[in-house]
């Protein structure tokens, strides 16, 4: 890590392990169970490639892996006050008020029927429809770096809707199903309620829908949300008319629309595409919210493949005067939380949950995002660049 030596790097690391199990240690009441909660941690963070019950276990020196089960299932305590705990911890650190709140999903295969959530329906993690749990996720991304602060199983209506298979995975009666969208508002309202500072929220197309909107623009938050092609747009108060799908406003566009711009940087340089924009109608955000004043403009943001043509499309909401370039850089960092999904599926076990519970899902995905704010926590201290040393000046000799 840039700009530190090995000691202080390990002890930036033990300083942070240390730190992290003293915030959890409340959540449980015994010291064995939290001694477990931190050696389930310790598996996490550790060399295994497979995060599994006795591979942790054997990195915990336990003689089987029953103590590391009992953390996800027969122990009690609360996996929500662990996000709100890990969402507090990531923010200390990660805090700007121009952050952006990344809400997006990824699929955990699954074999059988009896793992909670667990269906037959698409992920992008598979890239098709297939055996597996659905996760919602919130990340929090800032100049600072990015971590979850927020997370849900996706309870399809098959299972919300079957008594018994609710019962067997101890799915809590106030649960009931929930679109993804839903999940999304849900969360992004539970980030608003505690002030955490972000300017914007981006999301893929299928979290480009109404309500959320409409949560965001009483919020005064921007936002750029994906939508389909055949998603309706039209234009008032403007010199120019616009109306009709995404797709048929794309294609009428004139050559001269469209700009080539980097969504920022990623594994192998800019993420070049080219981008058009329309401003569709100024809007007084107080008509949602009589606390805000200003003007606020709603837009179609288009991107296009360079190489195949290819084409995305967003709803934006921002403040007037907002150029396509800040909307460009806040689309692209939806590319953060991919890079999460990837990391903590191949790093930390985010898909090695052996358990099948409601509760066992949410514990280990929480526990999962504490490992990974903690490494992000410590990435943007060890690479905050140090203070510049200066000759101390010496006393002038009188003489």
């Amino acid at each position: 890590m840039a700009g530190l030596s090995v000691e202080e790097t390990l002890e930036l690391w033990a300083s942070s392990l240390r730190e992290v199990k003293a915030r959890i240690r409340p959540l449980f009441t015994q010291e064995r169970v939290a001694a477990s909660a931190g050696q389930f941690l310790d598996g996490l963070l550790g060399e295994e490639r497979r995060k599994t019950g006795w591979m942790r276990a054997e990195a915990a020196g336990d003689p089987g892996p029953w103590r590391q089960q009992a953390i996800l299932g027969r122990g009690h305590w609360d996996a929500d006050a662990l996000r709100d705990i890990v969402r507090d911890y990531a923010v200390e650190t990660l805090a700007d008020p121009e952050a952006v709140l990344v809400i997006d999903e990824t699929g955990f295969l699954k074999q059988g029927h009896a793992s909670c959530g667990v269906a037959r329906q698409y992920t992008g993690s598979a890239g098709k429809i297939t055996n597996c749990q659905i996760g919602v996720f919130a990340s929090y991304v800032s100049q600072h770096g990015h971590a979850f602060i927020d997370r849900a199983l996706y309870l399809p209506k098959a299972w919300a809707e079957a008594p018994v298979r609710r019962s067997r995975a101890h799915v809590p009666e106030a649960v009931e199903f929930a679109t993804k969208p839903a999940i999304a508002r849900s969360m992004i309202e539970r980030v608003l309620s505690t002030k955490v500072p972000f300017s914007w929220v981006a999301a893929d197309s299928v979290y480009g829908v109404g309500d959320i909107e409409i949560v965001l623009r009483r919020a005064g938050k921007g936002y750029v949300l994906g939508v389909s092609s055949k998603h309706a747009f039209n234009s008032w108060g403007k010199a120019y008319a616009v109306s009709g799908t995404a797709g048929s406003i794309a294609e009428d566009l004139p050559p001269e629309a469209w700009q080539r711009l980097s969504a920022g940087a990623g594994t192998k340089g800019e993420r070049l595409h080219d981008w058009a924009y329309l401003d569709l109608a100024d809007l007084d955000a107080g008509e949602f919210n009589a606390d805000l004043s200003g003007v606020w403009t709603r837009g179609l943001l288009i991107r296009r493949n360079i190489s195949d043509g290819e084409l995305a499309f967003f709803t934006t909401w921002c403040p007037e005067g907002t150029g396509m370039e800040t909307l460009v850089r806040v689309e692209g960092h939806r590319w953060a939380i991919e890079d999460s999904f990837e990391t903590a599926k191949n790093e930390l076990g985010l898909d090695h949950n052996e358990t099948r519970s409601w509760h066992g899902w949410h514990r280990h995905v929480s526990l999962v995002m504490l490992a990974f704010a903690m490494m992000a926590t410590i990435r943007h201290h060890a690479n905050v660049e140090p203070p510049k040393k200066t000759m101390r000046r010496l006393p002038r000799n009188p003489s």
